[in-house]
């Protein structure tokens, strides 16, 4: 039996310009850190040649071709594994929907776990990078590449897109430091639902219309990495508005009256920034919150629930490897 457990993230700054129709011919650089809020997959051996897939549904085919999952199907298929398994995924949250990569968090331990099940360790940059071909490639979903990568390193990132390939730079902080940003950062969650795939179709075809916008939130990715590098953690909580401002022109369901009032509701209550996590549309909202307005931003938000979180050093990594030579 394997157990993998695999995180999930919180994107700060620049995402969209991880899409390769962007980052191909103007660079893209997203900030991105993954919190203590995982997803697990679990591989065990069968006994016979069936294939079971235990998710919100039970699957039990005969053939990799068969099964419905089409992460599952793909990650057996990259894997070599077709038959005498059962592979079962959980969460720490209702993944549909969050906003914090979990289609991408899911498709990285899938595979993780399932090159354990055959004894063989790939590298984080292996499992990203099969990552982005299952979701992009072969399933055409509409999405950018700081999902798969940031699950795979883990850890507080600075990610930027080019010719040349993905560069992964770890941003490290002081102890002290580390603990004062990630106090205050806060999720809430919305109460909105929204399927994020029209969403970021939407964006993927808008890109040539917005070029300059993205330049724009590729810039603020360098000075959010930069304020939080010299711990002007207040500054940071300010580029993220000026971030939120440009990604709502990016598509036209980013954001509704009802977010927006969510938003402005935090801003007045002393929140310097925030955004909606992932495609927008709904999920969790983020915030940055100094510590001494933290009470009234909770307080003016109180109807809203709130996801604690803490930032999560480690990418994805196996928790139990009891394998039958």
């Amino acid at each position: 039996m394997i157990i993998v457990q695999t995180p999930l993230r919180i994107s700060f700054l620049g995402g969209g310009t991880d899409f390769e129709d962007f980052y191909i011919k103007h660079g893209g650089a997203v900030l991105s850190t993954t919190v203590d809020k995982c997803v697990f997959v679990i591989a065990k051996e069968r006994v016979d040649d069936m294939i079971c897939v235990n998710y919100s549904k039970r699957e039990r085919v005969e053939t990799v071709d068969d099964i419905r999952h089409d992460l599952v199907r793909e990650a057996m298929r990259i894997t070599d594994t077709n038959k005498s398994i059962e592979i079962t995924t959980l969460a720490d949250i209702p993944s549909k929907g969050s906003g914090m990569g979990s289609s991408s968090s899911i498709t990285i331990a899938l595979l993780h776990a399932l090159y354990a099940h055959h004894g063989v360790i790939r590298p984080a940059e292996t499992l990203a990078s099969e990552a982005c071909q299952i979701e992009i490639d072969t399933l055409g979903s509409p999405i950018g590449k700081q999902d798969q990568y940031i699950a795979a390193y883990g850890g507080l990132r600075f990610i930027t897109f080019g010719n040349g390939g993905i560069e992964i730079e770890k941003i490290h902080l002081p102890n002290g430091e580390r603990k004062q940003l990630d106090d205050n950062l806060h999720l809430f969650y919305t109460g909105i639902t929204r399927q994020s795939n029209g969403i970021l179709s939407e964006q993927k075809a808008n890109i040539d219309d917005r070029i300059e916008t993205l330049i724009e939130l590729k810039k603020l990715a360098f000075e959010a990495k930069d304020a939080i590098s010299c711990g002007e953690f207040d500054s940071f909580g300010e580029i993220m508005r000026r971030g939120w401002e440009l990604k709502k022109n990016m598509a036209s369901r980013i954001t509704n009256s009802q977010i927006d009032e969510i938003y402005e509701t935090a801003i007045k209550a002393g929140a310097l920034g925030g955004k909606v996590s992932g495609a927008g549309g709904g999920g969790f909202l983020l915030l940055y919150c100094p510590k001494h307005k933290q009470d009234s931003v909770r307080n003016a938000l109180r109807k809203l629930q709130e996801l604690p979180f803490h930032f999560e050093p480690d990418g994805s990594k196996v928790i139990f490897n009891y394998r039958r030579v």
